[in-house]
């Protein structure tokens, strides 16, 4: 029995009707999920593939939203539909069982969206947020650089006003689909005598602005799941500054918070479930320290669901979430090395080399916990901002938090 058909029963009329229209949605315009190999892996080996994945995401974007489901939650007035955040669990209970996907786009969409809603202007909502919800907009993150990665704020993208516009110079990296995506949200500094979590300015770019080189990264699949973007002189209208100018750290912190809650809330088919499969596949399911293991893996991994759950109706709420997202990001990262250590364990020998998907599989979860623990902030920087923001300790020690930033020694 499939969750939805198990939280049928317990649907409210309102409930009732608007999982039914999702299904007849769905039943007209997507296919089935197929069964598919429980060690089968979403990585890209080519960049056509990769590019064809993005755009059958920004196809099936724009199917929601002609369908008056995309951006549930959001205004009318913004393009959404208005509706209330159980309408985003019943629709994902239905979508499970065909294959069908935002892609990419979605990450971006829950990291921009909601810092939209908070931090721009009602002209800038009213102009963005359909575009996005309806994939005509697709955005890229411009946040980190060679020299300012966990430490954001040492950012060094130079922007300069010239009237009406900044022009804006200076590299970024590791920006994730940016060779596909037509638009940016990007961090510049605007005023360099300042402190260095002050004179950012958060900016919107469209991507085939003069002066933008986007390099593809390529990396040992053959895909280029990163690039680096080097930006020119580029001309950027002022009208594109979302909250205030020199004062782009607060909608970057609304942007970091919901990449790590959308991050966290990515589980995808249970690991759990995969690694009791290695268990008996091997023999292991007897052994006391495996089956000790494995009870460890389904408790985190049940906890990290009731988490994301809970901040994620917040989030879609507009709401403060109830506890800090990067608890959430901790907890996956932690998890993903419990339950790669412990399919390495499982597989022995096995898992070290060889062809078989099981192997393919376990050697994926093994370099996936590296990954996991760095992407969208790493761990240590988590840790700070749980210690700062939600536990109240004193920040950390450092002498240039309130010294301006060009006079901060670089290498």
């Amino acid at each position: 029995m499939t969750i939805a058909e198990e939280t049928t029963n317990t649907d409210t009329p309102e409930q009732a009707q608007f999982r039914a229209e999702v299904r007849d949605f769905l039943a007209a315009n997507a296919k089935p999920r197929q069964e598919t190999s429980p060690w089968a892996i979403n990585a890209h080996t080519s960049e056509d593939e990769a590019r064809e994945y993005f755009e059958i995401g920004c196809r099936w974007q724009r199917t929601l939203f002609d369908n008056n489901l995309a951006g549930l939650t959001y205004p009318v007035e913004y393009g959404g539909r208005g509706g209330a955040p159980w309408m985003e669990a019943i629709y994902r209970e239905e979508a499970a069982n065909y294959d069908v996907s935002s892609g990419f786009i979605s990450a971006t969409m829950a990291m921009l969206l909601p810092t939209l809603m908070k931090h721009a202007s009602d002209e800038q909502k009213a102009h963005y947020i359909p575009k996005m919800l309806s994939a005509e907009i697709t955005i890229c993150q411009l946040f980190s650089e060679p020299g300012a990665g966990s430490d954001l704020a040492s950012l060094a993208c130079k922007a300069v006003r010239d009237g009406d516009e900044f022009v804006v110079t200076g590299q970024k990296v590791w920006n994730s689909a940016a060779q596909f995506c037509n638009w940016g949200m990007l961090l510049t500094r605007t005023d360099p005598d300042a402190p260095k979590h002050k004179g950012i300015t958060f900016i919107l770019v469209d991507m085939s602005s003069p002066g933008i080189e986007v390099r593809p990264l390529v990396q040992p699949t053959r895909a280029s799941h990163f690039n680096e973007v080097f930006l020119s002189e580029v001309r950027i209208p002022v009208a594109n500054v979302i909250g205030e100018i020199n004062e782009g750290w607060a909608p970057a912190r609304t942007v970091l918070s919901n990449e790590s809650a959308f991050i966290g809330g990515g589980q995808g088919i249970s690991t759990f479930e995969r690694l009791v499969m290695l268990a008996q596949q091997f023999g292991l399911v007897d052994d006391e320290l495996i089956r000790e293991e494995l009870a460890v893996a389904y408790t985190r991994e049940k906890v990290l669901g009731y988490m994301s759950d809970r901040i994620l109706t917040a989030v879609r709420a507009r709401q403060v979430p109830p506890m800090d997202p990067s608890i959430l990001k901790l907890y996956i990262a932690a998890s993903k090395v419990q339950t790669g250590n412990l399919g390495m364990r499982i597989g022995g020998a096995d898992a070290q080399a060889g062809s078989a998907e099981e192997t393919i599989w376990l050697q994926h979860e093994l370099m996936n916990r590296f990954g996991i623990s760095i992407g969208g902030g790493t761990n240590e920087v988590q840790r700070n901002n749980l210690a700062e923001r939600a536990l109240g300790l004193p920040k950390e020690p450092g002498y240039d938090k309130n010294m301006s930033w060009k006079d901060i020694p670089r290498s």
